[in-house]
């Protein structure tokens, strides 16, 4: 306590004699330093009036490491608290042999010049010139109680830190664990499953399902479908039918149902999924949920209001996600049908017309019956003369 009066009156002179000599910067300087000092001493605690220098020690270890706290206490107050983490070289060290090569490291590094040390037991200290006290009453008990709790803390909390480290979810088990608590699921999504149709201009329609495993894409178990029992474009029907084959062979062949069914659709085609897992009698075993485009708006069976996930969450982009691949994979589907269609045209039922020529005659006319009603010289310009010439006399004879 003498110590830091004389630190601040010394401060305080400095900074009159600079100002009264007008050195106002070195004056602000000092100040600047005085205030420091303050602020550091406000950060001391004053443990004892009687107590002057002292370095604490107390240990505390387990069968791998070794806990060493250390409190610098000056005047009475603590200025210094520390500990350190030591490994042991076997589980057999002994505490108090740890604390006698420790505590010279850290007087060390603390500069201390201290010429007592406390401690709860009798270690060997290199420095004869320095006593050991062992307290059993008094300010220097409390201090070095103070020192035990500090380091049984420290223990304490590392011990938590490796729990929590242990249980720390990886970035699937959270966005699948954000996901089952959004759409207040029974079990945890590991397999997911979306379905989409495709029927541009109402031609060739198809449907598809993407897998997720673990929220990741497993392009291994995509499937297509080829709508077989609806005619014309019935987005409703044609979801029922694909749901409904879907997982009636998922059932004959004895395979694990997905924990979660996405519709990419609102509630009429969430009604069509609906239909089929009921007919099949697993719409119990399963959660099955709607993906409306517009607003992103989640439906379930039965509510007509819609579930808004925050647009930045993860179990939404993940939903989405899938809802995207499901619409990519049947698109892509579709127009691979139609390509083939174009290139199985009836130009190649005519001998020695072939997919390419039919495909570039296609491509530069637009249709079969524009084909028809082109000359030869014109029919040239995109295949050969021979071929050009083929493909006329056919329409001819055929008028």
């Amino acid at each position: 306590l003498g110590n830091f009066g004389r630190v601040k009156k010394h401060f305080v002179d400095q900074m009159k004699d600079h100002a009264e000599n007008l050195e106002f910067e070195k004056a602000q300087k000092i100040k600047e330093k005085l205030i420091a000092f303050e602020d550091y001493q406000s950060k001391s605690t004053v443990v004892s009036q009687t107590i002057r220098d002292v370095d604490v020690f107390s240990i505390v270890s387990d069968e791998k490491t070794a806990y060493v706290n250390y409190i610098k206490v000056i005047n009475g107050a603590i200025i210094n608290t520390y500990t350190q983490e030591i490994i042991k070289n076997t589980g057999e060290e002994e505490d108090a042999s740890i604390l006698s090569y420790t505590i010279p490291i850290i007087r060390e590094k603390f500069n201390s010049i201290s010429t007592e040390i406390l401690s709860s037991m009798d270690v060997t200290l290199a420095d004869a010139h320095v006593q050991l006290t062992i307290p059993k009453i008094g300010d220097k008990k409390k201090l070095l109680d103070l020192s035990d709790k500090n380091v049984k803390y420290f223990l304490l909390q590392k011990k938590k830190e490796e729990i929590n480290k242990g249980a720390k979810k990886s970035p699937v088990e959270r966005i699948l664990t954000t996901l089952k608590e959004d759409l207040n699921m029974e079990e945890m999504p590991f397999h997911i499953e979306c379905f989409d149709n495709s029927n541009i201009q109402g031609t060739h329609p198809v449907a598809s399902c993407v897998v997720f495993k673990n929220a990741k894409p497993s392009k291994k178990d995509y499937r297509h479908f080829h709508i077989k029992t609806v005619e014309g474009p019935d987005d409703y029907a044609s979801m029922e039918e694909v749901v409904y084959r879907r997982y009636k062979r998922l059932l004959d062949e004895q395979k694990a149902l997905p924990q979660l069914v996405i519709i990419d659709g609102g509630k009429g085609q969430l009604g069509s999924a609906v239909k089929a897992l009921r007919e099949l009698n697993i719409l119990d075993k399963l959660c099955v949920v709607g993906i409306a485009k517009r607003l992103e708006e989640i439906f379930f069976p039965g509510d007509s209001v819609p579930l808004y996930i925050n647009k930045k969450s993860e179990s939404l982009k993940l939903i989405q996600h899938a809802r995207n691949e499901a619409h990519r994979f049947a698109i892509n589907f579709h127009r691979d049908l139609r390509s083939k269609s174009m290139t199985s045209t009836e130009l190649t039922l005519i001998p020695g017309v072939g997919k390419v020529s039919a495909q570039r005659l296609l491509s530069a006319f637009g249709s079969v019956k524009k084909v028809s009603a082109a000359s030869v010289t014109e029919l040239s310009d995109h295949v050969s003369p021979s071929i050009a010439l083929k493909v006329f006399d056919y329409f001819r004879k055929s008028s």
